[in-house]
């Protein structure tokens, strides 16, 4: 079922959303050569858990042993915070955040520089990050859902890069899983319509290399099947008549997007 948000509770999935917004932005000059993954989600976790009654929605969800998820260069989705993993120069780390407040969850994603990296991984952080901008700019009342993959794919046109299809964005409400999903690939005016009071997570994933993915043998771990390098982007969206709302709004938008709440558009 879809469920369709009061802008009371959309507010209240805001208050979860800030947070991690505050987050994404604090955990930054964490990101450096010789930090463990684990350190990582303890920083994540006191975090969260410093703001009254909030707790890390990943934790013990489906079993996950972490606060955050926290994948590194190759890895899609779902590492799991390890002491023995330690960021060296040159990586590329995404940290993946759930929120859960008041009985409301937020979620969001961003994909970090570790030190001086390639020019190939910092074009991949460039155009996964305005993938998910004009994916957003997508989740307006009388679009579809068919259209926030269409926007990824439009905008990753033409690139090098494979579109993760088997991993989806979804719907976020009292849980961090609802309906619908959102996959990063999609036809305009195809899938569920897009209504005022939806809550959905939008989350493209590219990869340097092929579209295909396994998961490890720890059962989470989620990597590229050639081990390229992949980048992950993710908001929480609400879809109102005035346009987007970014419920977990963090900093250091792409100049290039100039959607709704993007930048040039404060």
């Amino acid at each position: 079922m879809i469920h369709l948000r009061s802008s009371e509770e959309i507010d209240a999935i805001a208050r979860g959303g800030a947070i991690i917004g505050e987050l994404l932005e604090a955990v930054r000059p964490e990101v450096r050569p010789g930090v463990s993954t684990l350190e990582l989600d303890r920083f994540c976790e006191d975090f969260i858990c410093s703001h009254d009654g909030a707790t890390p929605a990943f934790k013990g969800l489906y079993g996950f042993p972490g606060s955050v998820c926290v994948s590194l260069n190759e890895e899609v989705v779902h590492g799991i915070p390890s002491k023995r993993r330690r960021l060296k120069d040159g990586d590329i780390v995404s940290i993946d955040v759930g929120v859960r407040l008041d009985g409301w969850c937020s979620d969001s994603a961003w994909t970090y520089p570790v030190g001086e990296v390639s020019g190939e991984a910092e074009k991949l952080l460039e155009v996964t990050e305005k993938a998910l901008w004009n994916a957003l700019d997508a989740a307006v009342p009388g679009n579809h859902v068919g259209d926030i993959g269409a926007a990824v794919m439009a905008l990753v046109g033409g690139r090098p890069y494979g579109i993760i299809r088997d991993l989806v964005g979804h719907g976020v409400g009292r849980e961090v899983h609802e309906e619908p999903q959102v996959p990063n690939v999609g036809r305009v005016g195809h899938g569920p319509l897009l209504r005022p009071g939806m809550v959905v997570a939008i989350e493209p994933m590219l990869s340097a290399g092929t579209a295909d993915i396994r998961t490890l043998e720890d059962g989470w771990t989620v990597i590229t099947a050639d081990r390229a390098l992949s980048a992950h982007f993710e908001h929480t969206v609400a879809v109102t008549d005035a346009g987007p709302r970014v419920l977990t709004s963090t900093a250091r938008p792409v100049d290039a997007w100039t959607g709704p709440g993007g930048p040039g558009n404060a």
